[in-house]
């Protein structure tokens, strides 16, 4: 019973292609919707992802899924995309692309904490709370998300917070 999940040889697979493109990786899944099935995935990278990105990875990513027999002779649709506002920030990376951003960071001790990012690196990131700079380690995160916020960010009040 050695061999790898569906999902697991999903990854291994497209990991690289997605890289090539200058993406990350960052989720599969596949899921039944009526007699198909969907795999969903999901890339990103600093700066975003913009359409012709999404069309460069589908092809790729296409070309890939063809060569190997990962999906089987059933049919499937593809779908690729970038995370949601709603992702878990779990990576260093997905800290950094957040940058600017409003978060709620849970923390392992169960304490939340609630700021705009101003910096992130490989170790941990920092926080403005309420006025205050708070650097918090990743080892001491369990995961943060985005807030969603109706103003634009050049709206809020202070010059360069």
């Amino acid at each position: 019973m050695g061999s790898a999940s569906p999902r697991d040889h999903l990854m291994k697979l497209l990991e690289p292609v997605v890289g090539a493109e200058g993406l990350d990786l960052e989720d599969i899944t596949v899921t039944q919707a009526g007699r198909r099935r969907v795999l969903r995935v999901i890339v990103d990278r600093d700066g975003g992802v913009s359409l012709d990105d999404v069309a460069d990875v589908s092809q790729a990513v296409s070309a890939a899924l063809d060569d190997d027999d990962a999906m089987g002779q059933a049919a499937y649709t593809l779908e690729v995309s970038s995370p949601g506002v709603d992702r878990p920030l779990t990576e260093p990376r997905h800290w950094r692309r957040a940058a600017r951003r409003l978060v709620k960071a849970e923390l392992r001790d169960g304490t939340v904490v609630e700021g705009r990012i101003t910096a992130a690196d490989d170790a941990g990131v920092e926080l403005d709370v309420e006025g205050a700079p708070r650097r918090l380690e990743y080892e001491d995160l369990a995961r943060g998300r985005v807030q969603v916020e109706f103003r634009r960010i050049d709206d809020v009040d202070g010059d360069e917070g």
